[in-house]
């Protein structure tokens, strides 16, 4: 039994994978230290929720895959 069911696609989650890597590095790029902390965790956050295909916004709304 898995703790969680994915609800986003592949291509889905290869994007978030992306755009959450791009995010982070360009947090820590360009954005001062109190900040940047923060888009790094919002980036990294992203990035995860790609890798592991569940989205817990998603799954609250109820948006996503339907088996």
């Amino acid at each position: 039994m898995a703790l969680y069911r994915k609800n986003i696609g592949s291509l889905h989650q290869v994007v978030r994978i992306v755009i959450g890597t791009m995010a982070a590095i360009a947090a820590l790029t360009w954005l001062a230290a109190p900040v940047s902390y923060l888009g790094l965790l919002a980036g990294v956050g992203f990035a995860l929720s790609g890798l592991f295909g569940f989205c817990p916004m998603c799954a609250v709304t109820g948006l996503g895959r339907q088996r």
